[in-house]
């Protein structure tokens, strides 16, 4: 949730500091779609704001969960079949 103590917004609105938690994080993220909605809150821009946000979650899978996942798999063995993977 991006509810985060207001004394811990201030050094993120003015990049004092990197976000340290999911929380801070995720404030973060919702302050810029803040700012970005604040100029025209429409369907486009909201829709905008749900393609960004989607491409920047498939951009983060692709180029860093998916090689982190499949160093486990070398590490830690196959879970699917044979099979399931034709």
């Amino acid at each position: 949730m991006p509810y985060i103590a207001p004394s811990d917004r201030q050094e993120l609105y003015d990049n004092v500091r990197y976000p340290e938690t999911a929380g801070e994080l995720n404030f973060c993220i919702t302050s810029l779609i803040d700012c970005y909605l604040s100029v025209s809150k429409n369907y486009q821009a909201i829709n905008d704001c749900l393609g960004a946000l989607e491409g920047a979650k498939l951009e983060l899978y692709r180029r860093v969960a998916a090689p982190y996942e499949d160093k486990k798999i070398v590490a830690n063995g196959e879970v699917y079949s044979e099979d399931t993977l034709k």
